[in-house]
């Protein structure tokens, strides 16, 4: 998987081959082709290593009540990114075969959802104890928080654009549209 990852950050994806991979690792070409049929086989495995570290990310993310573990996840997504531009770029251009690729498409799907998923529940637990206002729908929360992370991702890959504006209005729509008031605090 780093032999893998090495070689997406100096081939980008659609100049990379198996024999790329190979030259990253001690293993030959061949005996990379005696575990993965193809390089899509290959790739399909190295989102799946992708989605157990985020998975641990995520879980490890804390916070004193909802709104602070709120607020971890979207700094652990946004700042959880590679420092290394072109493994970025890598994985926006696999993104971009998703639609065609049944398996990166699954895969990059199992992202999102465990995200939505963990985010609904997060927003769930904050309802339920009054941090947020009890008119907010938790999944349709998410789905949208989701929305936004996706999209300032690819901004700062795509454009070069940070990601603090996104993380800062994120905040701020938390604040303002998602805890719960005062006023309703005491009634």
């Amino acid at each position: 998987m780093c032999a893998t990852y090495r070689a997406l950050c100096s081939s980008g994806y659609a100049d990379l081959t198996m024999q790329d991979i190979a030259d990253e690792s001690s293993k030959s070409k061949a005996a990379l082709h005696y575990h993965y049929d193809s390089k899509h086989d290959l790739l399909c495995s190295f989102l799946d290593y992708l989605y157990e570290r985020f998975v641990e990310r995520t879980a490890a993310v804390e916070g004193e009540d909802a709104h602070e573990r709120l607020l971890g996840l979207v700094e652990a997504v946004l700042s959880g990114h590679d420092d290394r531009e072109e493994f970025e770029t890598a994985i926006l251009e696999i993104r971009a075969q998703a639609p065609y690729e049944g398996g990166f498409r699954d895969r990059l799907t199992r992202f999102e959802d465990h995200l939505v998923t963990e985010l609904t529940a997060v927003i769930e637990t904050g309802v339920e104890a009054g941090t947020f206002d009890e008119d907010v729908d938790p999944g349709d929360t998410a789905e949208f928080v989701v929305t936004v992370l996706t999209g300032a991702s690819t901004q700062r890959v795509t454009v070069g654009r940070s990601v603090e504006c996104s993380q800062r209005m994120l905040a701020d729509y938390v604040e303002t549209n998602l805890l719960a008031r005062p006023e309703e605090l005491s009634a």
